[in-house]
């Protein structure tokens, strides 16, 4: 991959857990948390991200705020949330740059949910 001007690679390791119990019905699997999920420690965590917006609808709750708002909506609705990638190298929160991937433990999840 080309990088631009100013722009390395950065090896990551995911540092949030996936959210699920043993009622999660739906799973919904992301690549590997953006730069502003990173910084907020939780999923789609970028205010223009449409995610939380679209489960709201979809589930008819509220929009959730904090990241116990979200999981609360997440559990209720009986969905699950994780990345495939547990670490990587990464130019920002570009998926297109993602190369040495460790995958996530997803029998983990699997298997509990």
């Amino acid at each position: 991959m080309k990088l631009k001007d100013n722009q390395q690679y950065t090896h990551l390791s995911h540092t949030f857990d996936p959210v699920f119990d043993k009622d999660s019905k739906i799973l919904i699997l992301g690549t590997f948390p953006s730069v502003k999920s990173r910084e907020n420690q939780f999923y789609y965590g970028h205010k223009q991200n449409r995610f939380w917006k679209i489960i709201a609808a979809l589930t008819e709750g509220e929009v959730p705020v904090t990241i116990e708002e979200k999981k609360t909506l997440l559990l209720n609705n009986h969905i699950a949330i994780w990345d495939v990638i547990a670490s990587c190298d990464i130019i920002g929160s570009s998926d297109s740059s993602i190369k040495n991937v460790i995958p996530a433990d997803l029998p983990m999840i699997l298997g509990q949910a």
